[in-house]
């Protein structure tokens, strides 16, 4: 890493010091040698490509991400122009860019993350790219080269949505999790205000799963939950939601219905899905669960206590039996206070 020094000049780690060809050793040649190696092996294990060069602009030296997309070696791009080996165009008018690394020496600043580069491999593909460089300065603050750390774009977008994928999701069910499903029920219910319909949470609970968790153990707890989740998917509509709430407990978002006997509709089509027995770890097993639905806006027209009127209804269910669905009535609240 490369950090400022308040005088809008970066300074150098000792790592890149070694790397460039008139840096100062501050011990035997033994350390140097050591230094060297340590720098080599950390560069060749980051996730993105890094290009050294002498202040001339030369090539100095190519991490292993950097030799695959530009398709060079280190050894055959050294010594070589750096805009022969890292060539750059601009993807909107495919003309030659200035090289970051020649940029970053002439302005002696650091150059941000580049964006809209393509980067021309020596076959002829191209690819775009993000790069970002910096000068390095020996301890007499002599500009002695260049870094440029740079990485596929689209590579990198793919990382983001990744990212982005995952924090909205369940990990085990690959449900919306908690946080995405408070932004879907929202947004429901502002459509619903807007265009005056009806819409549903329908609140489930898993009976008797932690009996099966402690008997058969968390393996097979865990794919029954991604089994439940399949289930519950293929009873509602793609405009309609299933989140993981947590535990064994899932939320249906009827994002839009006709009436109150439409949700419940629903929520018996769950009970008979879920009803169906499947093979698991050699033993056949049945699900069933407890449902508690609230209705919008007969119920409330806030999205918290719709999902607490759900939630009651649904604790209801489970003290009067389980495997059955309860529509939330005001009186529930009168029997918990």
């Amino acid at each position: 890493m490369l950090y400022g020094d308040g005088n809008n000049r970066p300074r150098e780690t000792k790592a890149f010091k070694k790397l460039a060809p008139d840096a100062d050793s501050q011990g035997g040649e033994a350390a140097w040698v050591a230094e060297k190696s340590w720098a080599h092996v950390t560069l060749n294990s980051i996730t993105d490509a890094v290009l050294t060069t002498d202040m001339h602009g030369r090539v100095t030296y190519l991490n292993r991400v950097a030799e695959a997309l530009i398709g060079w070696s280190r050894v055959e791009a050294a010594g070589k122009p750096v805009e022969d080996i890292l060539s750059m165009v601009d993807s909107h008018t495919y003309q030659t860019m200035v090289n970051p690394a020649i940029r970053a020496m002439i302005e002696d600043r650091a150059q941000g993350f580049v964006l809209g580069a393509v980067l021309i491999h020596r076959d002829g593909s191209q690819r775009e790219i993000e790069s970002s460089a910096v000068p390095v300065h020996n301890l007499s603050g002599m500009i002695v080269g260049a870094v440029v750390v740079f990485h596929d774009a689209c590579q990198s977008h793919i990382r983001s949505a990744q990212f982005a994928y995952q924090a909205q999701h369940d990990p085990l069910t690959s449900l919306p999790n908690r946080f995405l499903f408070a932004d879907r029920l929202a947004r429901a219910v502002g459509l619903a205000k807007r265009h005056q319909h009806k819409m549903a949470l329908i609140y489930l609970d898993m009976d008797h799963f932690k009996a099966i968790n402690d008997t058969f153990g968390h393996a097979l707890g865990d794919r029954y939950l991604q089994i439940v989740a399949e289930r519950l998917s293929g009873c509602i509509r793609t405009t309609d939601t299933v989140c993981r709430q947590g535990g064994d407990e899932f939320v249906v978002l009827l994002s839009e219905i006709e009436s109150v006997k439409s949700a419940l509709n629903v929520a018996s089509k769950i009970l008979t899905a879920l009803a169906t027995p499947c093979q698991l770890a050699g033993h056949e097993h049945t699900f069933s669960a407890s449902i508690g639905v609230s209705i919008y806006p007969d119920h409330s027209t806030d999205e918290q206590a719709l999902l607490h009127y759900a939630d009651l209804a649904m604790y209801c269910a489970k003290q009067n039996g389980r495997q059955q669905c309860r529509l939330y009535l005001a009186e529930m609240e009168e029997r918990q206070s």
